[in-house]
């Protein structure tokens, strides 16, 4: 259950930071820290950086009650498998001329690795506490 809370807590504060980095100054982030084409309308960015900082939140929460809800980190871990699959598929065929590929490969193997981390707490918790 340890390894799971203490997942869940990285993950969502490096989730909200990166949320608050993209509510805050989207322009910044994306030119400046990770050397990407901004678009037109930063709405959209300051909408993820919103959900971001919300996501955030249920992690945090469901490691706090990870003896209760250790199941619902599941959620987490295919959330990673997603993000995985999207940052590697645009790294290899999606970066437009002149943008760095390298945040996308960082989020890629970021995304791997914790949702590796959350399969692995899930998978001891559920030994803990089986759900039946």
């Amino acid at each position: 259950m340890v390894l799971l809370q203490r997942v869940l807590k990285v993950q969502g504060a490096l989730l909200a930071l990166g949320g608050v980095l993209l509510a805050v100054v989207p322009v910044f982030t994306l030119d400046s820290l990770l050397d990407q084409p901004v678009p037109v309308e930063g709405a959209w960015l300051r909408m993820l950086g919103v959900t971001s900082i919300v996501l955030a939140l249920f992690m945090v929460l469901v490691s706090q009650h990870a003896a209760e809800t250790w199941w619902w980190a599941w959620g987490f871990a295919i959330l990673e498998a997603g993000i995985a699959t999207v940052a590697t598929l645009n790294a290899v065929f999606g970066v437009p001329d002149g943008a760095a590929t390298w945040p996308w490969w960082a989020l890629a193997v970021g995304s791997i690795v914790f949702g590796g981390l959350d399969l692995v707490g899930i998978a001891r918790a559920g030994q803990d506490k089986p759900i039946v």
